[in-house]
């Protein structure tokens, strides 16, 4: 049975990207011009061009797809996929023989990313994006079906960051790899901003906090299913 405390911060998380999505307030992660930001953190202007109007919320802290050297016909999976911005991506660089399938515990973020899935295919020719609803501590796919899982500044976002770790295990296929993007704290926040719920939605309260001459405080990982993965599979 899930502790109450994590149901709750669910719940914070999945009402504040509700509003996100509803337009009723501001990214957490973005700026006045998302694809200032995007194009900052390494995405190029043709990869935001072929995107559907709206798929770029501002939600990034870094650029996940570049770094997973996507290759056509691999099936990619990104966890807390919101308006399908980096799901979009992905699918016309795997092309029409991949797969890309983008999860979010969300509604009204996957009912945005799946009513752009009609634009992207016109845009591109491409019918290979697929939304599904669900947590990432519990991700609706098969054992060994992704070759390649993205997540881009949501497992901060997270109660139970070892799960999420231990399904991203589960999912990938033998060899493959895991490619994220999050935030990480260089000191210990204050209490009232731990327990500040515009501070989590934000990506800071749930950020872990990291050793600075080890980490970067945008972190960006691409680990192979070896050795780590399979300890966190036991």
């Amino acid at each position: 049975m899930a502790d109450s405390s994590d149901e709750k911060i669910r719940e914070t998380v999945r009402k504040g990207y509700a509003d996100i999505a509803k337009g009723q307030s501001g990214c957490c992660c973005g700026s006045a011009s998302p694809d200032k930001l995007a194009e900052a953190i390494g995405y190029t202007r043709e990869e935001l061009e072929a995107l559907p109007d709206g798929a770029n919320m501002g939600l990034s802290c870094g650029n996940p797809t570049a770094i997973a050297d996507l290759k056509p016909g691999q099936v990619v999976l990104d966890l807390g996929s919101g308006g399908g911005f980096d799901v979009f991506i992905a699918a016309r660089k795997v092309g029409p023989t991949g797969r890309a399938i983008g999860v979010d515990m969300t509604p009204d973020m996957l009912s945005n990313a799946r009513a752009s899935t009609a634009a992207f295919t016109k845009k591109t020719g491409l019918s290979n994006v697929e939304f599904r609803l669900g947590e990432i501590e519990h991700l609706p796919v098969a054992d060994g079906s992704a070759d390649v899982v993205l997540s881009n500044c949501v497992i901060n976002l997270s109660p139970d960051k070892q799960q999420v770790w231990k399904e991203i295990a589960r999912v990938l296929k033998p060899g493959g790899k895991a490619c994220i993007s999050d935030l990480a704290l260089k000191k210990p926040l204050p209490k009232q901003v731990l327990e500040s719920a515009a501070a989590l939605v934000s990506c800071v309260a749930g950020a872990v906090l990291i050793d600075v001459p080890v980490m970067l405080m945008l972190v960006k990982i691409c680990l192979r299913t070896q050795g780590w993965f399979k300890s966190a599979k036991e």
